[in-house]
């Protein structure tokens, strides 16, 4: 039986009246990624593939049978990870503009610290630009508190302090299984947001990097430039940002000059402006959860057999069976401090623009950069057969 509408009470926080902790780091201070929002044409749809085709599990839901008549929302969880797929329940809401811009997108990167209001009152006083003012969400579950800032193209931060709260996900939504029969999920393994890469425009790059290291106090982890990230036809350029604790990294890739269009110059095509390319979701073995992945019909990118000849030389000994990595078309690099595997799915919706990378970290802190070439010219491939190379 459904659940009865829930009561849900929101009110705003006055910020000029939260003093600025002393130290800005805790100002600042993230504990973690608390979840992605999605914007998707029927949310209802997304959640039968992302659970069937990559083992997330619905558990929390928001819509009209919980009294909330303008979307539908879906909170989904696999280990650490939270996706919340939400989708306008009429023609005139404001997301329906958005998804007929971008098509399915990442609304928000939501992030979880211990204080909202003086995080929120410390990126404003630095520059940020408000998308939400402080204020307290409360239900029978306790309290909530959120805010949050402007990133690039549509994309928002989300700024949460849940502590308080003992719901189910968030004020206003109630368990999936008090609406909907309980689904039958495989597992796939994934533990953790990895990584989270935003491809923005030519000129922009060092914009948001600027952006990131006043605003949030992040810093430049790595740089690659178009020397070493290119293939004969396209280049890209791409800083890593990351927060104090080195938990949260999010890389910003801009497009190159080269003699054709470059992934970065389609994706900005087909989303009309700047978003999240992809999203890397961490496992403890992937070739168990690739397995499971493309038993459930996730498509991924292919590598030439070729590439696996050099592993051995280039990235030494590694615990993995390296036919079965190549089997799967699992990319393999070393660093300094060890070594990780990583492979890209294709995009997950029909215009090329949001797609996974599914990533095991044996050590390594990099980001796989001994196998951009084989990435990039895997990616060439695909933009060929779409004819957008």
């Amino acid at each position: 039986m459904a659940k009865k509408s829930i009561n849900v009470t929101r009110s705003w926080i006055d910020i000029s009246e939260v003093p600025l902790q002393k130290n800005i780091d805790d100002a600042l201070g993230i504990d973690a990624i608390d979840h992605i929002e999605l914007y998707v044409g029927n949310a209802k749809q997304a959640v039968f593939y992302f659970s069937k085709a990559f083992g997330m599990s619905p558990f929390a839901y928001r819509g009209p049978e919980t009294g909330f008549r303008e979307a539908a929302s879906y909170a989904l969880r696999q280990g650490e990870i939270v996706f919340v797929l939400t989708t306008p329940l009429s023609s005139h809401h404001p997301i329906s503009s958005r998804l007929l811009v971008h098509a399915d997108t990442v609304h928000s990167i939501a992030l979880r610290v211990p204080d909202c209001s003086a995080f929120y009152k410390e990126a404003m006083k630095r520059g940020a630009q408000s998308a939400d003012e402080p204020h307290t969400l409360s239900d029978p579950g306790g309290e909530l508190r959120s805010a949050a800032i402007r990133t690039y193209g549509d994309c928002v931060h989300t700024i949460v302090e849940r502590e308080s709260y003992k719901g189910v996900f968030w004020p206003g939504f109630c368990d999936y299984t008090d609406i909907f029969p309980k689904m039958q999920i495989q597992d796939a393994g994934l533990i953790a947001v990895d990584h989270l890469v935003g491809n923005v425009e030519l000129g922009k790059m060092n914009h948001w990097v600027a952006y990131y290291e006043k605003i949030l106090g992040f810093t430049e982890m790595i740089h690659f430039s178009d020397k070493e990230i290119s293939t004969e036809y396209s280049a890209l350029m791409s800083k890593v940002m990351r927060d104090g604790s080195g938990k949260i990294k999010f890389p910003i890739n801009e497009p190159a000059s080269g003699k054709r269009k470059s992934q970065i110059e389609e994706y900005l095509n087909f989303h009309n402006g700047p978003g999240v390319q992809h999203i890397a979701l961490r496992t403890n073995n992937i070739i168990d959860s690739v397995t499971r992945l493309k038993t459930a019909g996730v498509n991924f990118l292919k590598v030439p057999s070729a590439y696996y000849d050099q592993v051995p030389e280039r990235v030494g000994a590694i615990k993995e069976d390296l036919k079965r990595i190549a089997e799967l078309g699992i990319l393999v690099d070393r660093d300094d401090d060890g070594y990780l595997l990583q492979v890209f799915t294709k995009p997950v919706q029909d215009r090329p623009t949001l797609f996974f990378e599914i990533i095991q970290r044996e050590g390594s802190l990099g980001f796989g950069a001994g196998n951009f070439k084989a990435l990039f010219e895997a990616l060439e491939r695909e933009q060929e057969q779409r004819g957008n190379l």
